[in-house]
Formats: structure tokens, C-alpha cells, sequence
């Protein structure tokens, strides 16, 4: 029978590279406050940045995608959903609202996971939002020959419920206490949570959802500025690696949670990263085209006309186009296919 007890956390021994990650977060989070007061309207555009990409990310790691101009669309409800997938991207986009607007006044607990989970899927015709699964919901894979096997078992459904309000608990006293620190608390709780796998559909979403509002509460609202969620896609097969080394020997209370938690604390520190330099972008007298240089510089590899937008934010979309074009007939990068299949190459003779 599984057992929780984030008590036994203080005498656990991190090793260094957890050490140094969670040294270098605080690092970041006091200067927050600093990048904070500096060029409003900038980090305005961040945060709508973020949202999107939060949205369309979080949701494509499940396989459930639309394009970037109807996500733009449904976040400003300005349309309505086309498909199934579109339903439930106005979901999470629902409940990543409430987040951003009400964290403060949203204590974990089981009641408001559900209100959660009820809200992901309030435009669905799925009929199963707000409810804890009611059948077991094995992780299946198909290897190469096509033979089916069981890739983890998460709790069955009669053990879900208590589990949940076991975890929540746990999570809150230990919070309160202060005893170990809340950026290695948050990756085990959500490790746990994702072991349980409490509903039918969902559970990565909600995952995600849980790590931006348990950061926010904790003072980290690095996600509000930079997507957590962009980060886990494009990182996602370290993500489920790692939830899966973890996951090794978890019903019996044996399992290592150093590798999720060494992906979540490397994910945070990337997203600080990311937002101070795009400050720093925006917050010197640069023209315009220096700007938009050097964020092509930091760029490997090909790039689209989006990537510089989102880093280099206080600039207009127009004036990087008209950026872009000026420094491809200056030879300085090059220009490859057609409409949105459009991207660019640094021009490596010009830049030596």
C-alpha cells in the first residue's frame, strides 16, 4: 500500500547539482521583484506571450493541437471551439485564467482540483470534468512488433480520492512547517499526483496547471512571464524519462524522485533565465535593428519570424518584418520557403 509522508523529506541528502539549481532560483527570484517594476507594458506582452504559448504547449504535449492564430482567437473569445480539441483548449485556457487572476486565494485541496478538472473540460461533450476516475487507468504502450504492455498502474479508482486529499494534506503541512524547501516539495507532489493519475483524462494538463498555481503561491510566478509549459514540449522527452525513472518502485515507497525533480528545477531556472535576458533586451536604448541582431545571434540553428517576436517583445510585429527583410537583402541572414512554412538562417560568412 502506498504511504505519504513529506515529513520524511527533511532528513533526505540532496546532492550538489540540486543544490546549486535551487541556490540559483532564489537567486532569481529576489531580483524579481526588480525586473518587475521595470517597463510595464513590455511585460505586458509577456504575459500574453506566455499565455499562449502555455495553451497551445501544454495542450500539444497530449496531442490536441490547433494553430497559433485560433488559439490567439479563443483566448480572446473571439470565436467558438470548431472541434473537440478546440473544446478543450478553451478549457485549460479557462482555468490558466483563474490562475493568473486568483492564486493567492486558491489553496490546494481536492475540492478545488476538481473544480479545476471541471472547468478543463466544461466545453467537452466528454461528460467527465470534475469527477475522479471510475475504472483503472493503466499507461499502455505498443512497442515495435505492436505487442500492447503496461507502461505503469496507477492507484485504482476506489484508492484515488483518499490519496488526493492524502497528498493535499501532506503538501500543506509541510508547506506551513518550512522545513524543506517548497521548490523540492512542488515536483513531488506533482510526481504523486501524476502516479495516481486520479482522473480519466486530463491528468498531464492538471499537472502542469498544479505546478503554475503551487509556484505562484510560493512567490515563483516565473510562469506568468515565460511558459513552463513551452518548455516541458520542447523538452518533452526528458519530461516523461524522467516521470518515468521516478516512477520506479513507487507503490512500494521506493522510488528515486531526484530525476523529476532535477527536470522541474531545470525548467524553472531555464524560464528565469529567458525572462531576464528578454528584460534586458528592452530595457536599454537599443534601435530597433540592434535589437532584433541580437536576438538572431542567440538563435541556433533556423528561427521563424515568431521566435523573434517573442524575444524581443516591445517590438511590433510589422517592424520585425520589415527588420527581417531588411537584414535578409543585407545577406546578413537568408531567407528559406514560402507563408507560414517561412523561416530564417544566420548567413555564417557574414558573421566571422
Amino acid at each position: 500500500m502506498r504511504n505519504f509522508n513529506y515529513q520524511n523529506l527533511i532528513i533526505s541528502k540532496w546532492d550538489s547539482e540540486i543544490i546549486n539549481l535551487l541556490v540559483q532560483i532564489h537567486e532569481h527570484k529576489g531580483k524579481q521583484e526588480l525586473f518587475l517594476k521595470r517597463k510595464p507594458a513590455v511585460l505586458d506582452k509577456l504575459v500574453e506571450i506566455a499565455k499562449i504559448q502555455s495553451i497551445e504547449d501544454s495542450n500539444k504535449i497530449e496531442g490536441i493541437v490547433t494553430t497559433t492564430d485560433r488559439i490567439k482567437e479563443l483566448m480572446n473569445k473571439k470565436t467558438t471551439p470548431r472541434n473537440r480539441d478546440e473544446e478543450e483548449i478553451m478549457g485549460y485556457r479557462d482555468v490558466l485564467n483563474t490562475i493568473h487572476e486568483s492564486y493567492e486565494y486558491i489553496p490546494i485541496s481536492s475540492n478545488y482540483i476538481l473544480q479545476f478538472h471541471r472547468d478543463l473540460f466544461k466545453h467537452s461533450e466528454k461528460g467527465i470534468g470534475g469527477r475522479y476516475k471510475t475504472a483503472q487507468n493503466s499507461i499502455i504502450e505498443r512497442d515495435k512488433e505492436g505487442n500492447i504492455f503496461e507502461r505503469f498502474k496507477p492507484l485504482s479508482p476506489y484508492e484515488t480520492p483518499c490519496a488526493i486529499d492524502k497528498i493535499c494534506d501532506e503538501l500543506n503541512m509541510a508547506f506551513d512547517k518550512k522545513d524543506v524547501d517548497s521548490l523540492l516539495l512542488i515536483p513531488i507532489f506533482i510526481h504523486d499526483f501524476l502516479c495516481i493519475h486520479p482522473f480519466s483524462d486530463g491528468n498531464g494538463r492538471m499537472s502542469r496547471l498544479l505546478t503554475t498555481l503551487l509556484l505562484y503561491r510560493q512567490g515563483y510566478v516565473i510562469g506568468k512571464y515565460i511558459s513552463l509549459e513551452s518548455k516541458i514540449e520542447n523538452n518533452k522527452e526528458s519530461y516523461y524519462a524522467a516521470l518515468e525513472e521516478s516512477g520506479i518502485g513507487w507503490h512500494e515507497n521506493k522510488e528515486n524522485s531526484v530525476p523529476f525533480i532535477k527536470y522541474i528545477l531545470r525548467i524553472i531556472l531555464a524560464a528565469y533565465i529567458d525572462f531576464e535576458e528578454r528584460v534586458d533586451y528592452v530595457d536599454k536604448k537599443t534601435p530597433t535593428i540592434d535589437l532584433v541582431r541580437k536576438a538572431i545571434d542567440r538563435s541556433i540553428g533556423k528561427f521563424t519570424k515568431r521566435d523573434i517576436m517573442e524575444l524581443v517583445p516591445s517590438v511590433g510585429k510589422a517592424t520585425i518584418e520589415n527588420t527581417l527583410k531588411e537584414l535578409t537583402e543585407e545577406a546578413y541572414i537568408e531567407r528559406h520557403g514560402k507563408g507560414r512554412a517561412t523561416f530564417y538562417v544566420k548567413n555564417n560568412n557574414m558573421q566571422k
